[in-house]
């Protein structure tokens, strides 16, 4: 076969043991994860914000932005649920860049998985420590999962993974809300497929084990817009999008009815700066219909210290390596507008 072996990378029991989370963080953990679940399960009206860089390449920068979230998160934590991102798996549509932390703990040197697993565990308890808030990362390589999935409280599943078996059925596995974003054709029974798929029950092979799930009934819709034939992006956030998206969850009577509206991608086409607007027509549309207002569970937002995005050699602090953020300056104002109007 065509490849080579580079280095042999532990179990993830043994990786766990090594860079262990403590009691202390556990039981954060777990107190994060409950009301999380209590939010989509309609027993907690608190509006969820997932909120951070596109891309979590910079372990002081990232905690430095968790600890401001944190000032903020005691002013609204009445009104909002902050989960800050935490994304280290990055997906490279065409295979090229920088592919996260994982693969890379810095980003200008050479591949190397094994380190990037520690990095990725030590930045987590850090973060925890730091600012009590527990994270969300997408799944984007599902064997990969078991190495973190002990400092999630959310996880992701993209659109470009949405209808890969693997994807949902570990999702059936998996004891946090999981998200599952329309695919990148925007069809919504293929989310809604997926969705159902990861709320059942399954027997399937992981990592060397026959297994037999619970299935997860907190799996949800991510909405983030879709791209057409002539590669231009169409946003699904508008009104009619989610009372669509509400009768299509009517069909399907065994889900969980829940949305979380990603503010950018293809719904800001790419346009870092639209995401404030996008979260205020999203909150309108939820305060116009009772119906919305229990089905829109929260935001994703993509934000970082400094505006915009850089090259990885340009080394601004709190600045994207990838998709271009709001800053913090305009991530304080829309925390706080979002808090007053959901």
């Amino acid at each position: 076969m065509g490849y080579r072996k580079i280095q042999s990378i532990p179990s993830p029991g043994e990786i766990i043991a090594e860079i262990p989370m403590t009691e202390a963080l556990k039981k954060i953990k777990a107190h994060r994860d409950n009301e999380l679940k209590k939010i989509f399960a309609g027993e907690d009206n608190r509006f969820i914000v997932i909120i951070g860089p596109c891309s979590a390449s910079d372990e002081n920068a990232v905690c430095d932005y968790i600890s401001r979230l944190t000032k903020i998160n005691e002013k609204v934590k009445d009104k909002l649920f902050i989960v800050p991102r935490i994304y280290t798996n990055k997906p490279r549509t065409t295979g090229e860049g920088y592919k996260g932390m994982l693969h890379q703990p810095d980003p200008e040197k050479a591949t190397n998985i094994l380190e990037g697993i520690k990095s990725i565990r030590r930045m987590h308890i850090r973060a925890i420590e730091e600012s009590g808030l527990t994270a969300a990362d997408e799944m984007l390589y599902p064997e990969n999962l078991v190495y973190v999935s002990d400092m999630l409280s959310y996880i992701a599943v993209g659109a470009r993974s949405v209808e890969n078996q693997q994807h949902r059925l570990v999702s059936s596995a998996i004891d946090v809300p999981v998200g599952m974003k329309n695919p990148t054709s925007g069809d919504f029974s293929v989310m809604l497929n997926s969705i159902y798929a990861a709320q059942m029950s399954h027997t399937f092979m992981y990592r060397n084990h026959e297994i037999e799930t619970d299935g997860n009934p907190f799996a949800h819709a991510i909405l983030r817009g879709s791209v057409n034939k002539h590669g231009q992006s169409l946003p699904n956030y508008h009104y009619e999008d989610m009372v669509l998206l509400a009768d299509m969850y009517d069909e399907k009577t065994k889900l969980n009815q829940a949305v979380i509206c990603d503010c950018n991608h293809a719904n800001s086409r790419k346009i870092f700066s639209e995401q404030p607007r996008i979260a205020s027509e999203i909150l309108h549309s939820r305060n116009l219909n009772p119906r919305l207002h229990k089905l829109i569970k929260g935001v994703m937002i993509e934000s970082f210290i400094e505006e915009g995005n850089q090259k990885p050699t340009e080394h601004v602090y709190g600045k994207s390596i990838t998709d271009a953020c709001i800053g913090w300056n305009d991530t304080e104002k829309l925390l706080y507008y979002i808090a007053e109007h959901a």
